[in-house]
């Protein structure tokens, strides 16, 4: 298991702006942005009509398995997956090691215009996910500086 992913609001807003301009600019009908535990860090387009709990764990245990065939293949991992289906593809890329980025898309677009601006969105994420990995490994500040023990106490002996 990888450990979990801390966001900041700062950093998901960078994000969420990339996952509505990718799903803008490549015409897929949905973008979802996934860590490695399967839960889902944000979404664009038409995420809110899919299950996207189910299919958060699913893309994560593709990426698992598929992480393992790679393995044995002596490769390190394999960074990006396409499934073609009639009506509707995938198309999943690592980004940073640590996210997947899904895309997915009707034949509305194509795999090429898909492939070409999942590689701009990649360049513009990967450093986002960096900082977000100094940030959760520094000290924070607590966001209660003011609240002493007592306050704590005095709240529940009322």
């Amino acid at each position: 298991m990888n450990p979990q992913l801390v966001m900041f609001e700062e950093e998901l807003k960078q994000i969420q702006k990339i996952a509505d301009r990718l799903q803008q600019d490549s015409r897929a009908r949905s973008i979802l942005l996934i860590d490695k535990n399967g839960a889902l860090v944000a979404a664009a387009g038409a995420a809110h009509e899919l299950d996207t709990t189910s299919l958060s764990s699913l893309v994560a245990g593709n990426v698992a398995a598929t992480g393992g065939i790679a393995k044995l293949l002596q490769e390190d991992e394999f960074t990006g997956q396409f499934h073609e289906g009639k009506g509707m593809s995938i198309n999943l890329s690592l980004v940073g090691r640590r996210i997947i980025l899904v895309v997915l898309f009707d034949k509305n677009t194509t795999p090429g215009l898909v492939r070409l601006r999942v590689k701009r969105a990649q360049d513009e994420l990967v450093p986002i996910f960096e900082e977000l990995a100094k940030k959760a490994l520094s000290p924070q500040s607590s966001p209660l500086p003011d609240i002493t023990d007592q306050d704590i106490d005095n709240l529940f002996n009322d």
